[in-house]
């Protein structure tokens, strides 16, 4: 996830948005944009700076309504529950509306017949790191390492996207690995610098600053070309494991059955604020890649990315607990 100095940073811009969204109120009803997720974290901020720009092509204030709890499902199914009226719109990403799908036994909606799709709006690359003492220097290296003796990896989370990948990267090269579950990316990045594991699969943003400072050595990055400011951290394609290291991913949905014509206006009016200058930038310091694509484009996407998920669940028997 995005640095916790950055989203602190953007966090602290943000509460002027109910203020300014007040006064672009002209008697529409307002646009409840819910995220399933605490304030201040990445998810939040990416709803509240996309949000706040959209508010003067939608006419209406935008306000953010934080549902946190059970993977997402609470966010998720508040907007699945609302009426289809253009009203009221929820920023999932790749756990909430793929991967839940096949990890809970008992979810209140399908991820996909549950929503219509608006917009995808920003990606985030993961990287595998180790200890900066390592013994392993490349990606083949800790495979083969894990091949031959049992080693640990960190997640943020069970069933979190860390883990699934991470499993999934053991189960289809037969390293012997152990997981081992955290409460956040901060405590797994500090368990493995210091060596209490093998390894950690993280959004990138959230390790970069010890990267660059030596605290951690990155072996891989799950982008389609080298990421500026690191041109000796090869791409998972360049270390020959390309399929595990998929991106996190957040788009906008709102309730099944939502008129064709208004899920196209609310995709033009969030897609807009995306074209902001100033709003690539902030998502870009707080780690996000802007991924536009339309209602069509992201149905398309999301589908793809259900099936990818399935075959990873299917692959590592990763289950949540209800």
């Amino acid at each position: 996830m995005p640095t916790r100095r950055a989203a602190l940073a953007l966090g602290l811009a943000l509460p002027a948005l109910a203020a300014r969204g007040a006064r672009a109120q002209t008697g529409a009803p307002p646009l409840r944009l819910v995220v399933p997720a605490p304030p201040g974290g990445p998810t939040d901020i990416l709803a509240r700076v996309v949000g706040e720009k959209a508010q003067a092509a939608l006419g209406r204030t935008v306000v953010v309504d934080n549902r946190a709890g059970a993977g997402g499902v609470i966010g998720s199914e508040v907007a699945f529950r609302a009426a289809p009226d253009g009203n009221t719109l929820v920023l999932g990403h790749n756990q909430t509306h793929a991967s839940n799908q096949w990890m809970m036994a008992r979810l209140p909606f399908h991820v996909v017949e549950g929503f219509t799709p608006v917009a995808r709006l920003a990606t985030v690359h993961h990287a595998l790191v180790v200890p900066a003492n390592s013994p392993s220097n490349t990606l083949a290296e800790l495979v083969v390492r894990g091949q031959q003796q049992p080693v640990t990896y960190a997640s943020s989370q069970a069933g979190s996207a860390s883990h699934v990948i991470s499993e999934t990267l053991a189960r289809r090269t037969g390293m012997k690995a152990t997981h081992v579950p955290y409460r956040g990316a901060a405590p797994a990045a500090t368990d493995t610098m210091t060596g209490v594991v093998d390894f950690y699969t993280a959004t990138f943003p959230s390790v970069s600053p010890l990267v660059r400072d030596g605290k951690l050595r990155a072996l891989c990055i799950g982008a389609p070309a080298r990421v500026e400011g690191f041109p000796d951290l090869p791409t998972a394609a360049e270390a020959g494991q390309p399929d595990p290291f998929v991106d996190a991913w957040f788009g906008l949905f709102a309730p099944r059955d939502t008129p064709p014509a208004v899920t196209e206006a609310l995709s033009r009016a969030m897609l807009g604020a995306l074209e902001d200058g100033t709003v690539g930038q902030r998502l870009g310091a707080a780690g996000f890649t802007l991924a536009p694509q339309g209602p069509a484009a992201f149905a398309a996407f999301q589908r793809d990315e259900v099936e990818r998920w399935r075959q990873m669940v299917e692959l590592t028997g990763v289950k949540l607990e209800e």
